[in-house]
C-alpha cells in the first residue's frame, strides 16, 4: 500500500486544521448555543435581490452564455470597474489594472503569501491574529514575528527584516479592536523605514456601528505617495460579510505590477472565479450595497449591545472584554489561572455552549510572542439576544466554577 505520509511535501508538516472550521460543523446541532463562530447570519442575506438578478441573467441569452463561460483570470471586467470606482470613492484612486477578483478574501491572503514568501522568510503579523491568515501563511513556511502591541515600539530600529506585515485595522478578528489613525500612520512609517509591504485585511470595514469611519491603510498610503502604484500596501476586500459568503467573491487592490504577478498565480490556481457569481453580485451591489450594509449593521449592532449588556451583568470580577465599535467579535481576558482551552472544551461538553479559545489566534514559533492561555473569542453574529444571554450566563457560571477550583488547588 502507498505510504502517503512519506510522500507529503515538507510544508504539510506545518499545516493544521482550523478550530473554527471544526466548530462550524456543529452548526446543525440545534441544542448548541454558538458563541464562537463569526459566520454572517443567513437571515439577512438578500434573497429577493439575488433571485431577481439571477432571473435577469438567464432571461438574456447573451449574458447567460457569458455567465456559464470561464471568466478572465483578472475577473469580470464590469465588476472590476465597479470595485475600482468603489475604492476610488474611498480615497484610493485606481483602475481595473489595480484590481484582481479572488474566491473570497481568504484566497487573496493565500495568493499574497505565495507571491511574497519563500521558505524561511519572515512574516510579521498582529498579535493575536486572524486564524485564517495564519493558516494561509503557514503553507509557505515562514518564520513569524509579532507586531508589537504598543505603536511606540514600532519605531524600534531592530524591527525589520520581514517581507510584509499583516493587519486587520478595522474591528479585528479576533479582538474586535480598531487601529487609531495615529497607529495607521505609524505602521506606514514602519513600512517606509524598513521596506516591508503591508497586507491590509479590510473584510470588516463596512460593519461599523459607532463613530466615523477611518481611512484605510491603502488610502493613507496613496495620500502619502501620490499614487496606488507607489503605495506599499496590498488590500484585500470581500462581499462575504455584506452580501453572502457562498458567492466567494473578494478582491485584491494594489499596484498594477503586483496585481499582474497575482494574476499569474490565479491562472495556475483555479483559472478564474465563477463568472455567474461575479455577474450576479455586480447586479446586486450596484444599487443595493448601501441598504445591505445598513441592514447588517442594524442587526449586528443590536446583538453586540445585548451581549455586552449580559457580560456586564453576569461575568465575575477579574474578567474583562473589548467593546468593539463594529465587526463581529468580542475578546475576553480571563483571570491568569483559567485555561481558556479547557474552559471552551468544558463549555461545549457540559453546557452545550461553543466558544473559541484565544490560543488558536497566535502564530507558531514567533520569537517575540508568548501565546496567552486565558483569552476567549466570542461572536454575536449568528445568535439572537435571548440565546446569547443564556449562553453567556452558562459561560459565566463555568468561569466562576473554574475560578473556585483553581483557588482550592492553590
Amino acid at each position: 500500500m502507498t505510504d502517503w505520509t512519506s510522500l507529503y511535501a515538507s510544508r504539510m508538516a506545518g499545516v493544521v486544521g482550523s478550530d473554527i472550521r471544526e466548530r462550524a460543523k456543529l452548526l446543525d446541532a440545534r441544542q448548541i448555543i454558538h458563541l464562537g463562530g463569526g459566520l454572517p447570519d443567513p437571515e439577512i442575506f438578500p434573497y429577493a435581490r439575488l433571485a431577481q438578478a439571477s432571473a435577469a441573467i438567464w432571461a438574456d441569452p447573451a449574458r447567460a452564455r457569458t455567465a456559464l463561460q470561464y471568466a478572465p483570470s483578472e475577473g469580470h471586467g464590469p465588476l472590476r470597474e465597479w470595485i475600482a470606482g468603489h475604492m476610488t470613492a474611498r480615497g484610493v484612486p485606481c483602475t481595473v489594472d489595480n484590481i484582481l477578483i479572488t474566491n473570497g478574501s481568504q484566497q487573496g491572503l493565500d495568493f499574497i503569501a505565495k507571491l511574497l514568501l519563500s521558505p524561511g522568510d519572515t512574516a510579521m503579523v498582529e498579535i493575536p491574529s486572524f486564524i485564517g491568515a495564519l493558516r494561509a501563511f503557514d503553507a509557505y513556511q515562514p518564520q513569524y514575528v509579532g507586531l508589537p502591541e504598543d505603536a511606540e515600539d514600532w519605531a524600534d530600529p531592530a524591527l525589520g527584516g520581514a517581507k510584509f506585515c499583516y493587519v486587520g485595522p478595522d474591528f479585528r478578528n479576533p479582538t474586535g479592536t480598531t487601529m487609531t489613525l495615529a497607529e495607521r500612520e505609524a505602521l506606514l512609517d514602519l513600512a517606509e523605514r524598513t521596506g516591508i509591504a503591508i497586507v491590509e485585511d479590510g473584510c470588516y470595514e463596512d460593519l461599523r456601528y459607532d463613530g466615523a469611519p477611518l481611512p484605510s491603510l491603502i488610502a493613507r498610503a496613496v495620500a502619502r505617495h501620490g499614487s496606488i502604484e507607489s503605495a506599499p500596501v496590498l488590500h484585500t476586500g470581500t462581499f462575504s460579510k455584506t452580501v453572502a459568503p457562498s458567492l466567494r467573491v473578494g478582491w485584491i487592490a494594489g499596484p498594477a505590477e503586483a496585481i499582474r504577478k497575482l494574476v499569474l498565480i490565479k491562472q495556475a490556481s483555479d483559472l478564474a472565479t465563477s463568472a455567474f457569481n461575479q455577474m450576479l453580485l455586480l447586479d446586486v451591489v450596484r444599487e443595493g450595497l448601501g441598504d445591505m450594509i445598513a441592514e447588517a449593521c442594524r442587526v449586528y449592532r443590536g446583538r453586540r449591545d445585548a451581549m455586552l449588556a449580559t457580560l456586564a451583568r453576569v461575568m465575575p470580577e477579574g474578567v474583562t472584554w473589548t467593546e468593539p465599535g463594529g465587526g463581529l467579535y468580542i475578546w475576553l481576558d480571563l483571570p491568569e489561572r483559567i485555561d481558556a482551552t479547557l474552559l471552551s472544551q468544558r463549555a461545549l461538553a457540559e453546557h452545550h455552549v461553543s466558544a473559541i479559545s484565544g490560543a488558536a489566534f497566535y502564530p507558531k514559533g514567533a520569537a517575540n510572542v508568548t501565546p496567552r492561555h486565558n483569552c476567549l473569542r466570542l461572536s454575536f453574529s449568528m445568535i439572537g439576544a435571548e440565546p446569547a444571554r443564556i449562553g453567556v450566563e452558562r459561560l459565566a457560571a463555568l468561569v466562576r466554577e473554574m475560578m473556585a477550583e483553581s483557588a482550592v488547588a492553590a
